[in-house]
């Protein structure tokens, strides 16, 4: 006999165990169905340790220039590539018991093994206890994404890695080879340019972090460059030569030259794929290039079939999962007469996206070149950190804010950062552009000082000729 539940997660990462608390909390019998590790991707191989080695990267960075503080560090800093990743794995591992004390507190119950529908609400569990029948009133589809392969040079995780290798790698690369350079390039490079690796980014794109402001892509090149890594935009990789000592890489550059180089180890970070092969979706909803497509709350073409996070359309961001796993446990809670909850369709345009390397990405919204082919009239201000009394304290000048307003109207259309701590002040423009908020609000609110954050309200007072220390 089939186990009965009002809703069934398929996926545990950031999308689908939210919505599994969310469901338990709105009063829903609830089931999870996890094929490998509860929290997902995100929490055991993604987000979360990448940011364990990050931070043993930056500490490593700062010991080194140590000397800028008026301190001395007695003999070589030198980085013990197994304790770094041995931290980063503890750290994996104790946000994985989080999660599984989370699931028990809420009384959501865990079936381990691979979920496949077999109808909008049904499916089959083969994993720990053989094959389970669960039936329920809707089911959640959040199976995540995975990295996507070069098509002729699949990832072997040894001497071509995705971003799952780079986390746990059997050596230090001498010469490292990362393709792509969205947050994942750009967050690895960082990380092993830091730890003492030759690194080399290419891009096929006319700049890195292609999604962020020209001005943020032109700094942080910049940046990236001064620290010795070696930047290739509008370069494409043609051909990978792998073997047991390295790999010879054919890059076509920007004017159309084609060298061979050799590398040591290659990162591919060139965008994902949905996991929705073999789980019976693609009968049971629309599907655009794998991706399930779904409305503003998660509603697919079948009644009681649902899906969130990375098997569906972008951004393909943790944050953005969660958000939708609670808006869609709303939504069900309500279809199934739940008069208290009001869920609202996500809004794409206030969803933040954050890059780790160093110096820091973070933007919220529109660019100041896409607000301008969006048809706005635009008031755009920049405030460089080498104006702000706490990043210089913090030895930290080199970054800045910049700011996006409907000349118009003064709403405020988007905000650009890099520098320290932009991924902790982004939530400032976040929160402002949910309030539906205009320059008028934000120039008169107070900004503790000294705080490198003060650059956020001199940009908005930039972008209408007001800044004070500049």
């Amino acid at each position: 006999m089939a186990e009965n539940y009002d809703v069934i997660v398929l996926g545990s990462g950031p999308g689908g165990y939210v919505a599994a608390i969310r469901c338990a909390q709105l009063g829903l019998k609830t089931a999870i169905v996890e094929r490998e590790l509860l929290g997902g991707i995100c929490l055991n191989w993604g987000c979360i340790p990448t940011k364990a080695l990050l931070r043993s990267a930056e500490i490593k960075h700062f010991m080194e220039h140590a000397g800028d503080y008026g301190l001395k560090v007695a003999g070589k800093i030198e980085a013990d590539l197994e304790a770094v990743v041995k931290r980063s794995r503890g750290v994996a591992k104790q946000l994985n018991q989080g999660v599984t004390h989370l699931m028990k507190k809420n009384k959501i119950a865990v079936h381990m093994g691979e979920g496949t529908l077999t109808g909008p609400t049904s499916l089959t569990v083969k994993g720990e206890k053989g094959e389970e029948k669960l039936t329920a009133k809707h089911v959640i589809v959040a199976t995540g994404a995975r990295a996507r392969d070069l098509p002729f040079a699949k990832a072997d995780g040894k001497r071509v890695w995705t971003y799952r290798h780079a986390m746990t790698p059997a050596e230090m690369p001498k010469k490292l080879l990362v393709i792509g350079s969205g947050a994942i390039g750009i967050e690895f490079a960082s990380f092993y340019n830091d730890m003492g690796a030759d690194v080399t980014v290419v891009e096929m794109l006319d700049r890195i972090v292609p999604v962020e402001d020209k001005d943020v892509s032109a700094f942080l090149e910049k940046s990236l460059s001064k620290q010795g890594m070696t930047i290739m935009t509008g370069a494409g990789v043609e051909d990978l030569n792998v073997t047991d000592k390295g790999v010879k890489a054919k890059i076509k550059a920007k004017d159309g030259k084609t060298t061979e180089t050799q590398f040591s180890h290659c990162i591919v970070a060139i965008g994902i794929v949905p996991n929705t092969e073999d789980i019976g979706v693609e009968k049971l909803a629309e599907m655009d290039r794998g991706f399930i497509q779904i409305d503003g709350l998660g509603r697919t073409k079948s009644k009681g079939l649902w899906a969130i996070g990375d098997c569906t359309p972008g951004p393909w961001l943790a944050h953005k999962a969660s958000h939708e796993g609670v808006t869609c446990a709303e939504a069900i809670a309500q279809e199934l007469g739940n008069k208290d909850v009001h869920p609202h369709p996500l809004d794409r345009a206030n969803i933040p996206g954050c890059t780790y390397c160093h110096p820091q990405v973070a933007s919220v919204g529109l660019t100041e070149e896409k607000a301008k082919e969006a048809g706005h009239e635009v008031k755009a201000g920049t405030f460089p950190f080498i104006g702000n009394g706490k990043a210089i304290a913090l030895g930290e000048p080199e970054g800045f804010c910049k700011t996006v307003f409907d000349a118009k109207t003064g709403e405020l259309l988007g905000a650009h950062m890099v520098g320290a701590e932009v991924t902790e002040m982004i939530q400032g423009f976040v929160v402002g552009k949910t309030l539906e908020t205009t320059e008028v609000e934000l120039m008169q609110t107070v900004f503790p000082h000294p705080t490198i954050s003060e650059s956020m309200h001199e940009s908005v007072l930039g972008a209408y000729g007001r800044a004070l220390h500049i």
